[in-house]
């Protein structure tokens, strides 16, 4: 017979940024312990509850005890189990006493072959575990797998035990249908009595009639809503009819609206404002102030500027919110005044006079400090500067780099590190510097994240460059390389950041050449506390591998971004047009036989003997197929060669499709290895000249179907 289990921790408040996770693994946990048992079935519904005080999960149709398992037990080998005359040895009958039966099954034994050897096995039937043992392992087992961000040790009730948990725990539920199950967690015994809202709840405590009455209870006695999705919707319900009132425009911010949810348990969304005063100060210092620290929903104008009027999620519901209101203005007020005085202050000194304190920041104690760094950045991005731009463009990139780290001793982004970049721009156009420069300024850190915006001027591209490079080269000039998830520069995201850059700004800028610069740039006069030049082949390495990733996330095939990757091109952002050629060459109805053929061709010329020669000679070429394969291979070749060099991928490539029948006549009617030295050495290079005009876009026999 099978009824519906509830369980639940009643905790104190609960960090709010891991509620959500807390909740899904609480109940993914100790659902699958329980399938594990055989408790409930596999597709048993599992409802998660999670509430800044509980942790709750309810199961639809657990078994009051699972079912018998047939089991068969590998017990010794036959020769260790059974004298000479098929008796039981003393081994064998320890090993039965060990499993609770004993010499009067024996006869039941069967023998059966493993490996080499005999062996005797027991068929016998195991009795399915019953819900309170069950329940009691997977409670446990829950509770020590919980991804806890960090665990407190706190005292129980009795003042001598000591248990760690997230949070200290109140009270423990386990019903099954209308009955408590007896367990035990945390010094706790398992009942039937919960707790509501702390002001709003009706009854106190709350009784559970039975497993399934847990949310209706909560709600109407407890004034909770204990799912934490239904919870989240309310909250978008009630933001979006306050807005539709205002007629603003809400922020979207999930994280945010995670955050608000697992804060509250009965929310009620209220409108403040505050003094129109403020909004003279950058927004994005009055909004990361009001998200972070008061965890209100700052709005937008028609005009997408910030307005003076936010929302806040109450946890109660009072019939007069005023005092409320008042009291959260009365909070936001101050947290304002103290962002416009960070603003005041910090535009009475100029950015370029906080350069030199740079000097005292540390940044690595192997590369020393923000100082030294700055001066790498800046000396990279006047030469990348140089490349793309001249001049023109290496000036103002050398006076964007300078003053890129400098907001980072601004009492702005001292308080609110999120801003470093957004606070050098607003400082920048204070002081009356070019948009480039100032623009450059915020977006060297960009893309911060996958998806996120690159630079939006080419001083800005080149100080990005610069400072991606140069973390790369010097992390991994020093030997910090991420190992598994661990990643504590951000080398992935900078080495993300380096290709996107390259491939949709489209820079001519060789991969091999940059790192190069920098680390000429960097080691030379070396200064660093090395025995000489790094080694940055791993670098290059480290960077394909990111590459390979993004492209297959942007819809290229593992097949064709390995075959253009395998030669290694070092021009990055022509490597898309690569990709579109290899994708249009297979499409072609004989791109099927001559990759084939040019795997072939590669296998040849790997077995080959000796260097294969660097021309061919016409004039020994003697049967016809190897004659006709030479004339159209030297007609065809400067037309693709013509192609590949105006970046005409595809062209190069289509161009191929005229190698088709010739390649299959060679294969058909001429003999490569041949005893004939002069011969075959003439036929390889044949070979050789058809493999590299296949293969300057891509290693097409990487097309091949295994």
């Amino acid at each position: 017979m099978t009824k519906n289990l509830l369980v639940e921790l009643l905790v104190e408040e609960l960090p709010p940024k891991s509620l959500k996770q807390l909740g899904a693994s609480f109940s993914e946990l100790l659902a699958a312990s329980l399938k594990a048992q055989g408790l409930i079935a596999s597709d048993a519904a599992i409802t998660p509850y999670a509430t800044p005080r509980r942790l709750a999960v309810h199961i639809a149709n657990v078994a009051a005890q699972a079912a018998d398992k047939p089991v068969s037990q590998k017990l010794m080998p036959v020769a260790v189990g059974l004298d000479a005359h098929g008796q039981a040895t003393p081994p064998l009958l320890k090993k039965l006493a060990s499993l609770g039966a004993d010499a009067s099954v024996v006869p039941q034994l069967k023998r059966i072959m493993d490996g080499k050897a005999e062996t005797l096995f027991w068929d016998s039937t195991v009795k399915g575990i019953s819900l309170t043992d069950g329940l009691q392992k997977a409670v446990q087992e829950t509770i020590g797998r919980l991804p806890i961000p960090k665990v407190m040790t706190y005292q129980l009730a009795d003042g001598w035990q000591s248990v760690d948990f997230v949070r200290p725990v109140h009270a423990l539920i386990a019903l099954h249908g209308a009955d408590v199950v007896p367990v035990s967690v945390l010094g706790l015994q398992a009942g039937r009595e919960t707790q509501g809202h702390r002001f709003e709840a009706k009854v106190d405590p709350i009784v559970l009639h039975n497993a399934d009455s847990y949310a209706e209870q909560l709600a109407v006695e407890g004034a909770v809503i204990a799912h934490f999705a239904e919870r989240r919707t309310e909250i978008a319900r009630q933001l979006a009819a306050a807005v539709a009132q205002q007629k603003l425009t809400l922020i979207d911010d999930d994280a945010l609206l995670d955050e608000v949810t697992a804060l509250v348990e009965h929310p009620n969304v209220l409108v403040g404002q505050f003094d129109a005063e403020f909004l003279h100060v950058p927004q994005e210092c009055l909004i990361l102030t009001m998200k972070a620290n008061q965890k209100y929903f700052p709005l937008l104008d028609a005009q997408g500027k910030l307005a003076n009027t936010f929302l806040l999620v109450a946890n109660i519901q009072p019939a007069d919110p005023a005092q409320i209101i008042a009291g959260n203005e009365r909070v936001v007020r101050s947290r304002l005044a103290d962002a416009k005085f960070f603003f005041d202050q910090d535009r009475k000194r100029e950015l370029k006079s906080r350069v030199q304190e740079l000097d005292r920041v540390v940044y690595h104690n192997k590369l020393g400090t923000q100082g030294r760094r700055m001066n790498y950045v800046r000396d990279i991005a006047t030469l990348i500067g140089e490349k793309l731009g001249g001049n023109a463009l290496a000036d103002p990139a050398y006076g964007a780099a300078e003053l890129a780290k400098a907001d980072l001793l601004t009492d702005m982004v001292g308080e609110f590190p999120e801003l470093q970049g957004i606070m050098g721009r607003y400082y920048a156009q204070y002081e009356g510097l070019s948009d480039d420069v100032a623009f450059a300024i915020e977006d060297h850190y960009k893309p911060r994240f996958a998806g996120d915006e690159l630079p939006r001027n080419r001083v800005g591209v080149c100080v990005a460059l610069a400072d991606k490079l140069e973390t790369l080269v010097n992390m991994f000039g020093i030997g910090e390389i991420p190992t598994g998830d661990k990643d504590p520069f951000a080398l992935r995201r900078h080495a993300l950041g380096v290709i996107r850059i390259l491939i949709e700004k489209d820079l001519p800028l060789q991969l091999n050449e940059l790192i190069n610069l920098v680390k000429e740039e960097i080691f030379d006069p070396l200064e660093l506390d090395t025995s000489g030049m790094p080694d940055l082949a791993d670098l290059q390495i480290f960077i394909y591998e990111r590459l390979t990733s993004y492209l297959r996330d942007q819809g290229y095939t593992a097949q064709e971004v390995d075959a253009v990757l395998s030669l290694n091109p070092q021009l990055i952002s022509d490597i898309p047009k690569r990709l579109a050629a290899v994708r249009a060459f297979a499409a072609l109805p004989e791109a099927v036989s001559l990759v084939a053929a040019n795997k072939r061709v590669g296998n040849i010329l790997k077995k080959a003997e000796g260097s294969v020669p660097a021309t061919v000679d016409a004039s020994t070429l003697k049967e016809p197929a190897e004659q006709a394969l030479h004339q159209v291979l030297t007609e065809l070749l400067p037309k693709a060669e013509d192609s590949f060099a105006a970046g005409d991928y595809t062209g190069s490539l289509q161009i191929l499709a005229a190698l088709r029948t010739p390649v299959d006549d060679f294969f058909d009617h001429v003999m490569v290895n041949v005893d004939d030295a002069s011969l075959r050495n003439n036929r390889l290079a044949l070979l050789a000249q058809l493999h590299h005009t296949m293969n300057r876009v891509a290693d097409i026999s990487k097309l091949a179907v295994n």
